[in-house]
């Protein structure tokens, strides 16, 4: 099942952090996707996952890897998702992948935070948004995918864009790939235009 917008997301992590309060546990996480776009208040729409792109390291400020999550976390996830009938990674760190490749510089600054009980949930910041967003969309092809959409939603002046253009151009210098940004780059202008 999906969270069908920002009260449901907002619900499934007060969830979490009302299980992680109980357990004496405190988590934090920082989130970008579908589920950021929602908790900023830019879109109102169904997200079938809270993407996690790091945790905060053990001196409260530092950006790490959020692999492995920890146990309590885990917990909670999944007794979340048996409870609301949300499958059982709903949260989940796929997109700590671009850990490899380098996050957009000065990420970890520019968060804003929100408190559910026992997790603390760091937010990207608009411009790290469109940054992933546009990666994502370059990765889809076709304008008729949820990045797109999530970029037209955001309705981004074209000096945003190119910003955004300059950080995902760094992570495939593939022809394939920098061809189908420039496309994406180009829909998204003509859109918005």
């Amino acid at each position: 099942m999906r969270l069908s917008g920002r009260t449901a997301l907002v619900e499934a992590l007060e969830a979490v952090g009302e299980r992680l309060a109980h357990d004496g546990a405190v988590c934090t996480l920082v989130v970008v996707g579908g589920a950021a776009l929602n908790l900023l208040r830019i879109v109102d729409r169904p997200t079938i996952d809270v993407d996690v792109l790091a945790c905060i390291g053990s001196d409260g400020q530092t950006l790490q890897p959020p692999d492995p999550l920890p146990d309590a976390l885990r917990r909670a996830i999944v007794a979340v998702a048996h409870d609301q009938g949300l499958v059982e990674h709903w949260v989940n760190t796929a997109v700590a992948d671009q850990w490899r490749f380098g996050l957009p510089p000065g990420l970890g600054e520019r968060l804003t935070w929100e408190t559910f009980g026992g997790l603390r949930v760091g937010i990207v910041e608009r411009r790290d948004l469109v940054c992933f967003k546009l990666y994502a969309s370059a990765d889809q092809t076709g304008p008729d995918n949820v990045h797109v959409r999530d970029l037209l939603a955001l309705r981004l002046s074209d000096a945003e864009l190119e910003a955004a253009a300059e950080w995902v151009r760094l992570q495939d210098a593939g022809p394939d790939f920098q061809a189908v940004l420039a496309r994406v780059i180009a829909y998204v202008q003509d859109t918005l235009r």
